[in-house]
């Protein structure tokens, strides 16, 4: 448990780091742009490349990448219902910010020093699911809801494998498949670049967040937070007692239901014309729950 308390802190402190840096004028507010598309367009693909490499699909355990996909159709579904009177953009926000789960960042640790190889392969898989998603689904979606496009399923197709992540986990999903494997070469070049993904997604954070919020704002905030734990009580008793799978599995699902929200979301949020500084908050925020709410669940089922 020790070790997985000092990387959860190390991943704070990185995002202090960031918001501390841009305080002193080392990082100027337009350096988020460049920082968010170093982490959508290189060090999250290579992280991709890399992960899927090592991982060992097993056809039984698929149905986790539906879950994962179904897991974030609810939440975007969720935080458009939320804001059904709101505006186009607070619409966007709220269909971003409420899905979407940080698992290679963040609950991959958690999960590879306390349940072993196949809570490991679990969690990809889900992951494989949440990508979809989170990497350009479900930017493809809200920004066709904050623009008021109507949208048809070739646009749609078009914006989504638009999204480097999207289109990098869907080629090595096939490849994991298939049994292909990549050359050695590309493999350590993408394991090098990949390492940065952490570093550089929790600083982007640090970078977009502000404390200088308005009243309206933390209280949104506050309502997100919420209704996306709420969302992950529900989740987790589902996963727990009705899953037709192993109870290994069914706990790491338990302990991803609370996993924090993805830190690419305040990339797209950025996208789309959203709240940065509120998606970053939020983003802090669910951190630091999550980190108290998963390690207290792995002591309650006794998993650490």
């Amino acid at each position: 448990m020790g070790v997985v308390l000092t990387k959860a802190a190390s991943f704070i402190l990185i995002i202090v780091l960031g918001y501390i840096l841009k305080r002193v004028g080392f990082f100027k507010p337009n350096d988020f742009q460049l920082v968010s598309r170093m982490v959508l367009n290189i060090t999250l693909p290579c992280a991709v490349i890399t992960n899927f490499e090592k991982l060992s699909l097993e056809t039984s355990l698929l149905m986790l990448v539906a879950i994962g996909v179904i897991c974030n159709l609810v939440m975007i579904a969720t935080g458009y219902i939320v804001s059904w009177r709101r505006t186009h953009t607070e619409k966007a926000f709220n269909m971003i910010n409420y899905s979407g789960y940080n698992i290679g960042c963040f609950t991959l640790p958690y999960v590879q020093n306390f349940l072993g190889p196949v809570g490991v392969v679990a969690t990809c898989l889900f992951d494989a699911g949440n990508s979809v998603l989170c990497t350009g689904g479900t930017y493809s979606i809200a920004s066709a809801v904050a623009n008021n496009e109507r949208t048809n399923a070739a646009s749609y197709l078009k914006k989504m494998f638009s999204s480097i992540p999207m289109d990098t986990y869907l080629i090595m999903l096939v490849l994991s498949l298939l049994h292909i494997t990549l050359p050695a070469g590309v493999t350590a070049f993408t394991g090098i670049v990949g390492q940065a993904n952490g570093f550089l997604a929790m600083l982007m954070i640090g970078i977009g967040f502000e404390l200088r919020l308005e009243k309206s704002q933390v209280a949104s905030i506050l309502k997100a937070v919420i209704i996306r734990y709420g969302m992950a009580i529900l989740f987790a008793v589902f996963f727990y007692f009705l899953l037709p799978l192993p109870l290994e599995v069914r706990l790491v699902l338990v302990i991803i239901a609370f996993a924090p929200i993805s830190a690419v979301c305040t990339a797209f949020t950025q996208k789309c014309g959203g709240n940065v500084a509120m998606s970053s908050t939020l983003n802090s925020l669910s951190i630091l729950i999550s980190i108290v709410l998963m390690t207290s669940l792995m002591a309650v089922l006794k998993i650490a």
